[in-house]
């Protein structure tokens, strides 16, 4: 029973993790219809910040969170209103204008960071012990702050007038237009959230990962699983998407390779396109 508990709070805290890093991929793909696929390369991006405040800096660990988010955030606004912007439907030109991010923000980290990888402090010491299954705090504050940060950004669109002005834009961005609502002006909110929150979960990975220039990438591949079986334009789904792919990534390690485990993954999210393309709880496209 023991074990079992434990592969089970693995699952979660890492379904959380996921969920955390995923929250602003489906923000800005839900309000702006846009695959940001620089998504990754800003979550490495916030992790080297947040350790440059806190280490080269020596801020402390949490203000030096903060400014990493808010760094990321005013990066998200300068990509809104001097790149995608211009880009609104077009999806070809805006993956072009995300890959071409990914190579700077990359670029602009090999070339200034004199070590690939660095080990971020910790922003919760200490371990807590569940019976027999010993979990870090690191973890369990990274998971908390996955899930409160998803709950308050549902509760926001679904509740706040801004909110309700996003979903109007996600549902029929033409017809909200014409009743007034300023899109670009939500567009760069959602894009300075996305950003934001991409800082916050890179500078939490890395603390329990360890940073590096390439952490962005595997990420990316993972938010991507996330959002597909959650469905476009469903927020509160990350959470379920987020624990099924957290879920095959801890489990199926302790019985097969990691490839056989990564192809796992993508075959569920390759089955669930088959069977319903919207996803489990997405809108319909179209």
């Amino acid at each position: 029973m023991e074990p079992l508990f434990e592969i089970l709070v693995s699952a979660v805290l890492l379904s959380s993790m996921y969920v955390l890093a995923a929250a602003g991929f489906a923000l800005v793909l839900s309000i702006m219809n846009i695959l940001n696929f620089a998504h990754g390369a800003i979550y490495m991006v916030g992790g080297f910040l947040c350790y440059e405040f806190s280490v080269g800096y020596g801020l402390n660990q949490w203000l030096a969170l903060a400014l990493s988010a808010a760094s990321m955030a005013l990066f998200g606004l300068f990509l809104e209103r001097f790149l995608f912007r211009r880009f609104y439907g077009d999806f070809f030109s805006s993956v072009i204008v995300s890959i071409a991010v990914i190579f700077v923000l990359q670029t602009t980290i090999n070339l200034t960071v004199a070590v690939n990888v660095r080990a971020l402090p910790t922003f919760a010491p200490g371990m807590l012990h569940l019976g027999s299954v010993t979990v870090s705090m690191e973890r369990l504050v990274t998971a908390a702050i996955g899930v409160a940060l998803l709950a308050a950004m549902v509760v926001f669109v679904r509740v706040s007038r801004t909110g309700q002005q996003m979903l109007a834009v996600a549902q029929d961005a033409e017809g909200a237009a014409l009743q007034g609502i300023r899109i670009h002006r939500l567009a760069a909110i959602a894009m300075a959230a996305g950003c934001a929150m991409a800082a916050i979960a890179g500078s939490f990975m890395g603390a329990v990962f360890d940073l590096n220039s390439t952490m962005g990438d595997l990420i990316l591949v993972k938010v991507m699983q996330v959002v597909i079986l959650s469905g476009i334009g469903s927020l509160g789904g990350i959470l379920i998407g987020g624990l099924v792919i957290g879920s095959v990534d801890s489990i199926l390690p302790l019985f097969t390779t990691p490839a056989i485990t990564q192809a796992v993954g993508v075959a569920i999210v390759i089955a669930l396109l088959l069977v319903k393309p919207q996803g489990l709880f997405g809108r319909e496209m179209g």
